[in-house]
């Protein structure tokens, strides 16, 4: 860091102590409250790499059952490979995994949900990463150039920040 350069954190950045240091952000005197957050993610592929997914005959088998857990257990791990992330006691995490045969992708959506006091944003994003991930390691033995693309936020509820949505249909026509 440049010498003349601010330490002083910027606004809004909560990971961030008064000397511009990353730090754990303290939410002891947070009330707990209802706090849900949807995700979702797209893995784009060849259409025969999807067509063999969908009839059940990949080598590995089940790819999308197999996902579907992978993006659960991720969501449970998540402050393990977050830093700063508290560890949560999520009380629901779904994993849908939708082909779109017009489209040669699959569409992952995901919720987490929990009573606390810190969101579940950083849960439903590694979810539908790790999903997606986990296709992609499942079918690169038959197509190494699939994308992984647009993980982001759908949604969240809860907390002192509000609700916040993804502009309305924007996920469906990505």
């Amino acid at each position: 860091m440049n010498p003349t350069e601010s330490k002083q954190p910027q606004p809004g950045l909560t990971h961030l102590n008064q000397s511009g240091e990353a730090h754990m952000v303290d939410v002891t005197d947070k009330l707990v409250t209802e706090r849900e957050a949807r995700a979702e993610a797209f893995v784009a592929m060849a259409p025969d790499t999807l067509a063999l997914i969908l009839s059940g005959q990949h080598h590995k088998g089940d790819v999308f059952a197999t996902a579907r857990i992978a993006g659960i257990m991720a969501a449970k791990k998540t402050s393990d490979l977050i830093p700063l992330c508290h560890p949560l006691a999520l009380t629901r995490v779904e994993v849908e995994i939708e082909p779109q045969a017009a489209q040669n992708r699959v569409h992952i959506r995901t919720l987490c949900k929990l009573s606390g006091k810190t969101g579940v944003e950083m849960e439903a994003l590694t979810a539908a990463s790790v999903a997606a991930l986990t296709i992609y390691d499942m079918c690169k033995a038959v197509q190494k150039d699939m994308v992984i693309e647009q993980v982001r936020l759908v949604e969240k509820k809860g907390g002192k920040s509000g609700h916040f949505q993804l502009n309305a249909g924007a996920g469906e026509n990505a």
